[in-house]
């Protein structure tokens, strides 16, 4: 970057700097224009909101076009690219999108924008801030059950509470989605959620969210699942929901699911938890075949809860959970 392109940078990230520069800022996150959730080094509260009115829609959009020229990135949210990453002066990580791939609510359903900053790490670190010390155990953090209670709620709400996966399977209008938003209403309230869908059906009642849409039948530009990965990852969320399992996303929501995320949700048609098994299985085979069937099954089994809709006329039950 020459010094120009240095100071017109500086200069269109001044509404920006008083949030991820400080060095108590481990990053910073847009959803959606008017607002800055902050997250601090060693805070309690993961995150934290702050109305920010100078950050409108077009100043972000025009941030990213000029990053993105800057740095020779491709963008265009319509026919091209809409994610942009680079590193800003002072080795801040930044990652941005925009346009209809990205949506908020109802007011971005022609295209919306959110980016993250990753802020300077913390001048303290050490491996004291990771609580390893000479001769003293490591912490088990978010240990997981490893124990199945035998009642099916409990099973279901410990698997919810501890963040394991979760396969939420059934037929047609066994009422997946909506047995999927109500596991988010049980979910901590100050959570980041980040969607992945084909339509926006999931309701996240989470303030910081961000809605990734990947349409089937009228996606234009040059983003996928492959990219959307990587996006989703540098996103920081503290919950992913993927929507229902296609041919198109298998093999990507398993890889999302192998990130080291915790609750992790998507649904499948399948009319029994083994067969969900399966087809996810096969699902991800139609694009990766070099997975053993056998052994990438059984390793499901082993990650993934399995919650299973059914039903008979007007009656929708749980019938399955495992």
């Amino acid at each position: 970057m020459n010094l120009m392109s240095n100071i017109v940078l500086d200069s269109l990230l001044k509404p920006l700097a008083d949030f991820y520069k400080p060095s108590f800022v481990e990053e910073i996150a847009i959803n959606h224009a008017g607002e800055v959730w902050m997250r601090l080094h060693g805070a309690k509260v993961p995150w934290v909101a702050y109305d920010a009115p100078l950050l409108t829609k077009e100043y972000l959009v025009d941030l990213i076009h000029t990053v993105a020229n800057i740095y020779e990135r491709p963008f265009d949210p319509i026919h091209g690219m809409p994610v942009v990453y680079a590193t800003l002066p002072g080795n801040h990580r930044f990652s941005a999108i925009a346009g209809p791939n990205v949506q908020y609510d109802e007011r971005d359903v022609t295209g919306g924008v959110a980016l993250n900053i990753r802020g300077a790490t913390a001048s303290d670190t050490s491996f004291e801030n990771y609580h390893l010390r000479r001769g003293e155990k490591l912490l088990k953090v978010n240990p997981r059950t490893k124990i199945k209670p035998d009642d099916p709620y409990d099973r279901l709400m410990s698997a919810i509470n501890d963040g394991s996966p979760i396969l939420i399977s059934g037929a047609t209008a066994t009422g997946k989605t909506t047995f999927l938003n109500h596991i988010l209403t049980l979910i901590n309230q100050e959570s980041r959620v980040i969607t992945v869908e084909d339509a926006r059906e999931i309701r996240v009642p989470q303030k910081n969210r961000v809605h990734f849409v990947l349409s089937r039948t009228e996606q234009n530009n040059d983003f996928n699942y492959a990219r959307l990965l990587d996006l989703v990852v540098r996103m920081t969320p503290d919950v992913i929901i993927g929507g229902e399992i296609s041919t198109d996303n298998a093999s990507v929501l398993w890889e999302m699911l192998g990130t080291g995320h915790e609750h992790f949700y998507t649904t499948i048609h399948a009319e029994s938890a083994e067969a969900a098994y399966a087809a996810f299985a096969d699902r991800i085979l139609h694009t990766q075949p070099a997975y053993n069937r056998s052994e990438l099954i059984e390793e499901m089994k082993k990650k993934i809860h399995v919650v299973q809709l059914s039903r008979d006329g007007a009656l929708r039950a749980v019938t399955e959970v495992v």
